[in-house]
C-alpha cells in the first residue's frame, strides 16, 4: 500500500480541481478493488435523478460518463435504503433494478460522498460484470477518498460562493442604489469603452446630459418620497427607451447621462441629436400618484445632446459639452414658456 499511499498524497497536493482529484483516485480504486469499473456519481434529489460525473472503465463494462439514471432505480439508492454496502450478488440483492441490469452490474460496493452537513452529494462506486470479492481494506479506502472528494466539492462551492457575492458587491458598486441604474463610475467606465470602438470604427459617441426641471419644488412641496418615486420612474422609463447599445446613468442629485453610438465622423449628426433629444424628452414625462388620491404629471426633463468626437474630448469633456447644451436646451425651454 506504500506506492498507492505516495501517489494519493500527490494527487491530493497536486489537484485544482475535482476532476483532477476524481480521476486519480477512480484508478487508485480500480486497483485496489479490482473490479472493472470505477466511478463518481452526483444525487439530485430534487429531481430525483442520479448522474455519473466521472468513470474509469478497464474491461468489457462500460459505465459511461454523462449517464443519468432515475434515483429510485439504482443500486446506490438500495444501498443508502438499506445500509448495505457491497455485494457480489446484485441479481440476488437487488434484480429489480433496471439500470443495473441493464449494465450488466454482477458486484457492486459505493460508498455515500457526504459534506460536513451531512448532506449527500452523490456516491462513489466501483462495479463489475462478474462475481468478486473486496481486499479487506477496500472500506477503508473508499471512506478516505469519499472524504477527499467532499473535502474537494466544498472548497469549490465555496470559492463559487465567494466569486458570485464579489460580483454582487462590484455590480452593487457601479449601480445607483435608490433608482437601480449605473451610477457616475460605471458611467466613466462605459463611456471610455464606448470612445475606444468608436475611434476604432472612426465614428462619433452621443452624450446627452438630462437635468429634472423643478425637482426641488416637487421635494419641497410633496416630501422626499415623492421626489425619490419621481427619479425611479424617470429611471425606469429611461430605461425601457433603451436601444441596445444605449447606456443611461444617473449622474447625481436630479441629473441623468444618456450615452450611445453615434454616426460616422465627417457626417452631419443634426438628424441623431434631434432624434436622441426627442426620444429623452419624451421617456422622461411621466406621472406618480402622490397623497390624497392625487397624481403628479411631470412635464419632462431638460436634455443637452452632442455628438463628441472621441479623439478630441475626453469623456470628462463630453460630458461637459452635454451639460452646457442642456442649459442652453433649459434656457430655451423657458423662453418659450414665457411667450
Amino acid at each position: 500500500m506504500d506506492p498507492l499511499l505516495a501517489r494519493l498524497s500527490d494527487s491530493v497536493v497536486q489537484a485544482k480541481t475535482l476532476e483532477e482529484l476524481t480521476r486519480p483516485l477512480l484508478d487508485m480504486l480500480e486497483k485496489i478493488t479490482r473490479l472493472e469499473s470505477t466511478y463518481l456519481t452526483t444525487i439530485d434529489f430534487k429531481r430525483a435523478l442520479q448522474h455519473v460525473l466521472y468513470a474509469r472503465n478497464t474491461r468489457k463494462m462500460e459505465i459511461p460518463e454523462g449517464l443519468t439514471v432515475p434515483w429510485g432505480d439504482t443500486l446506490c439508492y438500495r444501498a443508502l435504503e438499506e445500509g448495505r454496502m457491497f455485494t457480489a450478488d446484485v441479481q440476488g440483492c437487488w434484480g429489480d433494478s433496471e439500470a443495473a441490469a441493464a449494465l450488466g452490474i454482477q458486484t457492486y460496493v459505493s460508498m455515500p460522498v457526504r459534506l460536513s452537513d451531512g448532506a449527500v452529494y452523490g456516491t462513489l462506486c466501483a462495479a463489475s460484470a462478474e462475481r468478486a470479492q473486496l481486499p479487506p481494506e477496500t472500506e477503508k479506502m473508499l471512506q478516505l477518498f469519499a472524504g477527499l472528494i467532499a473535502q474537494q466539492v466544498e472548497r469549490e462551492q465555496l470559492l463559487e460562493e465567494l466569486q458570485r457575492k464579489n460580483e454582487q458587491l462590484t455590480t452593487m458598486a457601479l449601480l445607483d442604489p435608490l433608482t437601480g441604474v449605473p451610477n457616475r463610475r460605471a458611467l466613466f467606465e462605459e463611456l471610455e469603452r464606448l470612445q475606444a470602438r468608436a475611434r476604432r470604427s472612426d465614428s462619433m459617441v452621443m452624450v446627452a446630459f438630462l437635468d429634472l426641471d423643478g425637482f426641488k419644488q416637487v421635494n419641497d412641496t410633496h416630501g422626499h418620497e415623492v421626489g425619490d418615486a419621481l427619479l425611479c420612474a424617470i429611471s425606469n422609463q429611461l430605461r425601457a427607451a433603451m436601444r441596445e447599445s444605449d447606456f443611461v446613468s444617473r449622474f447625481g442629485g436630479d441629473e441623468f447621462v444618456f450615452v450611445s453610438p453615434g454616426p460616422q465622423r465627417g457626417q452631419d449628426a443634426t438628424e441623431a441629436i434631434l432624434g436622441l433629444r426627442q426620444r429623452l424628452q419624451r421617456a422622461t414625462v411621466c406621472c406618480i400618484p402622490i397623497p390624497d388620491n392625487q397624481t403628479l404629471e411631470y412635464p419632462g426633463a431638460s436634455v443637452g445632446v452632442v455628438c463628441s468626437d472621441p479623439g478630441q474630448r475626453t469623456p470628462d469633456l463630453a460630458i461637459r459639452d452635454a451639460d452646457q447644451a442642456m442649459y442652453q436646451a433649459k434656457y430655451e425651454r423657458r423662453a418659450a414658456l414665457q411667450h
